[in-house]
Parts: C-alpha cells; sequence; structure tokens
C-alpha cells in the first residue's frame, strides 16, 4: 500500500520520486511523504500557540487541544473555526465564550513547538502540571480486548501505511473495537484530534469510561493528561510510559498500560480493571 504509483490520493500527504537501495541495486519509484504544516491557534484574534501538525481533521483538532488545554470548559463554549491559509502555513481562527477568553488571557504563553513536543513554550512550572478531577473507575476490561484494540489501531493508520510518518490514537470499545481514529505527524495531535472527535460526536462520560485510548506512542506525562483530562479511564500505549505519567496516572485514577504488543502489556497503574477480568485467570494471585 506504499508505493505513490499504487494510489491515487492518500490524504495528508504528497507524493515525491525517489531512489529506492536494495542492497546493491537501485530503483526509481513513487513514494508518499506526510504533509507537515506550520499551525497556528487564534483565539478571538488573540494569538496562543503555534504548532507544527498535519492538516487533516483541523476542527477536531481545535477542540480537542482547546479542551486538554483547559482554555474550554465545555464544546458548548467553541462557536466557530475558520481556516485560513497564507504563504507560511495554516491558522486557525476559533470563535470562542467570554469566559473562554478570560482564561485565554490568563494563561496566555508564546508556544512555537516542534513535531512532538508537548511542552515547549510553557513559562512557568504550574503550568505543566494541572489539577485533575478524579476519575470514576471503568468497568473491567479483558486483556485480549486490548490485543484487539492494538491489533486494529496499527491496521487502520492508512496515512502510516502510505508514508511510515504519523502517529495514531484511537478510542475503543470495551471489546476492543476501534470506533474513532486519528493520525497526525504529532502524537500530542493525534491524541488532542481524538478527544475532538469524540466530543463533537458527544460521546459521554460513561462511555469513554467502558472504552479504552490506544496510541502508538510512549505514554509521556503529557498523553496521560490528556487523556485523563478528557475523562478516559484507560491508556494503552505501544511503548513505556515516563514516571511522571505514572505517578499522574496513579493519582489520577487512569489505569496506564504500556508495551501492548501482540499478546503482551504491562500495567503500570490501577490494575483494578484488568484484575477483575482476569480474576479467573489469576484467582488466588494479588495483581493490585
Amino acid at each position: 500500500m506504499k508505493p505513490a504509483d499504487t494510489l491515487l490520493t492518500v490524504d495528508g500527504a504528497q507524493p515525491m520520486r525517489v531512489i529506492r537501495l536494495h542492497g546493491s541495486t537501485a530503483q526509481e519509484r513513487d513514494d508518499w511523504l506526510a504533509d507537515e504544516v506550520p499551525l497556528a491557534l487564534e483565539y478571538n484574534g488573540i494569538a496562543y500557540a503555534v504548532m507544527l501538525a498535519s492538516p487533516l481533521d483541523l476542527h477536531d483538532f481545535a477542540l480537542g487541544f482547546s479542551l486538554t488545554e483547559g482554555l474550554l470548559d465545555s464544546p458548548s463554549e467553541l462557536y466557530g473555526v475558520d481556516e485560513v491559509w497564507g504563504d507560511m502555513g495554516l491558522t486557525l481562527q476559533l470563535r470562542v465564550a467570554t469566559a473562554a477568553s478570560v482564561r485565554l488571557r490568563e494563561r496566555r504563553r508564546a508556544m512555537a513547538g516542534r513535531t512532538g513536543c508537548g511542552l515547549c513554550g510553557i513559562d512557568s512550572l504550574s503550568q505543566v502540571v494541572r489539577t485533575l478531577p478524579a476519575l470514576l473507575p471503568g468497568a473491567p476490561v479483558e486483556p485480549q480486548a486490548i490485543c484487539r484494540g492494538m491489533s486494529e489501531l496499527t491496521a487502520l493508520q492508512t496515512l502510516h501505511h502510505a508514508t511510515g510518518a504519523v502517529h495514531a490514537a484511537a478510542w475503543c470499545a470495551a471489546d476492543g473495537q476501534v470506533q474513532v481514529l486519528r493520525e497526525d505527524v504529532g502524537r500530542h495531535n493525534a491524541l488532542d484530534k481524538l478527544i475532538g472527535a469524540l466530543a463533537r460526536a458527544h460521546v459521554g462520560d460513561a462511555e469513554r469510561r467502558a472504552g479504552f485510548v490506544a496510541i502508538t506512542s510512549r505514554a509521556s506525562f503529557e498523553m496521560v493528561q490528556k487523556a485523563a483530562s478528557a475523562g478516559m479511564s484507560m491508556l494503552a500505549a505501544v511503548s513505556a510510559p515516563t514516571a511522571l505519567a505514572v505517578r499522574l496516572a496513579q493519582s489520577s485514577g487512569l489505569t496506564l498500560l504500556g508495551f501492548a504488543r501482540g499478546q503482551n502489556m504491562a500495567v503500570y497503574a490501577d490494575a483494578g480493571r484488568l484484575v477483575a477480568a482476569m480474576s479467573a485467570v489469576f484467582p488466588t494471585r494479588d495483581m493490585t
């Protein structure tokens, strides 16, 4: 699926002629490269952040970023989003409620973040760790459902299959079936897009707690913070978490899984949801 000559178009990617080397042989062929554009966010005309992102699902991103940044208390505070393209990149002009404008002025920062950077530009430590409400417990999830979700996450990454250069975040039902998936060159952006998509689809808190989020990256502190702030009670990552991410997951009541690959995974925080599902397998083992 990767060569450009086998696909008519790939959203979020550009075709390019490349030379592929295989040992002592060389072949010229078409390929796809992931789009990456400078993206600025403005709230009621006030500049807030600039980052690099994939130009896909931008309304999802605008809403999800605003919610996870704490600029909006609810999706209803976002009145509209305009996309303005210029020679240097893209500006998302958000029209928000007055209360959101007040929050913005209190927390305004000039953030020029490179791809994958979640905290660039923050000018005080108090802006890093925000107080999050304790999550309500979710229903038990079978480990096999985690395996299914991670497998479907990999299979459904259309842009990544074409370019090999983007991350994905997916929301999975309790049985592991992927319900919504978003991709981006930045792992934080992919999760923001997913959170925005769920908010726009009016997926409620109870439904979110019943499922879980699967991501293709490591579980860094900000990935856990974004998931918890959006009411997600379980996060499964392909790679490892950081120590700070584990401490945040423990304090907020989020079930955190790492190295979720094939039939394997490691539980780093709040194993209770898996304990209930695995009690028949390990009836006498204390997994807490």
